[in-house]
């Protein structure tokens, strides 16, 4: 198993909403490594969890291209996205119960969703490592019912794993859990980043989640807001060359302001804003 790279240009979606085109994504450039791990923060609404499903080939881009690995996922058919779905990528639903068939076991919903896999030929991963890996040996073979919260949450991140996919998507993979379970249930999504080389992306509204990846990305009105990598906060310069400022900045500079771009002459570049509009 090894990671796939994600990376996408132009990206728009367009849905339709009380006789009204709402746009949830407007021109979405970003690139996510092979292996890497990111969080997308974002305020609701504005668009991470639609990035998140055109990521995962559960929706399609109304205009612009998105790549995963050397698939094209804008320009695939129904039978390729359903082999793209049946190896390629992983995908946790929100809410644990979504991810499972109730009356199986844990060991029982991963030996399942390799079924088709395996009918294929493709090689999956071992089950009882899989388990290992997720510390669910001893519960593998328990009803779920008798699992924690945090139990099933790691069961259903093995039914996402179980055909070995190189991509890892969560939607709110912690959202319904303690501090206790939460922490780890990310420990664990760690470990299958290091040990696997997966590339995961979740989509979470908890800043202290996010805290959890090496890097997080900002969805602001369907475009991408700003980045933090190594505890920096950067804002991005997007295709058009515009900059979306963060809150803070958005105070001392609201929209309609007259902003000059000045580069000093130790090469530093400063936002200065008009001075008679200052006054």
């Amino acid at each position: 198993m090894s990671g796939l790279p994600v990376r996408t240009h132009g990206l728009v979606h367009i849905y339709r909403a009380e006789g009204h085109d709402v746009a949830a994504l407007s021109g979405v450039d970003l690139t996510v490594a092979a292996g890497e791990r990111i969080a997308l923060l974002g305020p609701s609404g504005a668009g991470k969890s639609t990035l998140l499903a055109l990521f995962g080939g559960l929706l399609r881009p109304s205009a612009g291209r998105i790549h995963v690995g050397d698939h094209e996922l804008s320009v695939m058919s129904e039978a390729q996205i359903d082999a793209f779905h049946s190896g390629e990528v992983g995908i946790v639903l929100q809410g644990a119960a979504r991810n499972h068939l109730p009356w199986l076991t844990a060991r029982g919903n991963v030996a399942f969703a390799q079924g088709a896999a395996r009918r294929t030929g493709r090689s999956v991963p071992a089950v009882d490592e899989l388990l290992g890996l997720l510390r669910l040996d001893d519960v593998a073979d328990q009803p779920l019912e008798s699992l924690t919260p945090g139990q099933l949450q790691l069961a259903a991140l093995a039914v996402a794993l179980a055909c070995g996919p190189g991509l890892l998507l969560g939607d709110e993979p912690t959202s319904q859990l303690d501090h206790d379970a939460r922490d780890v249930v990310l420990e664990a999504m760690a470990e299958v980043g290091r040990t696997l080389g997966t590339t995961i992306v979740v989509v979470t509204h908890d800043p202290d989640v996010a805290k959890a990846f090496p890097r997080t990305v900002t969805i602001r009105d369907g475009r991408v807001g700003g980045e933090g990598r190594s505890g920096e906060e950067y804002s991005v310069v997007a295709a058009d060359g515009s900059l979306p400022l963060p809150p803070p900045a958005l105070e001392a500079f609201p929209p309609g302001t007259l902003v000059r771009v000045h580069r000093t002459d130790d090469g530093a570049w400063q936002l200065l804003v008009d001075e008679e509009e200052g006054r």
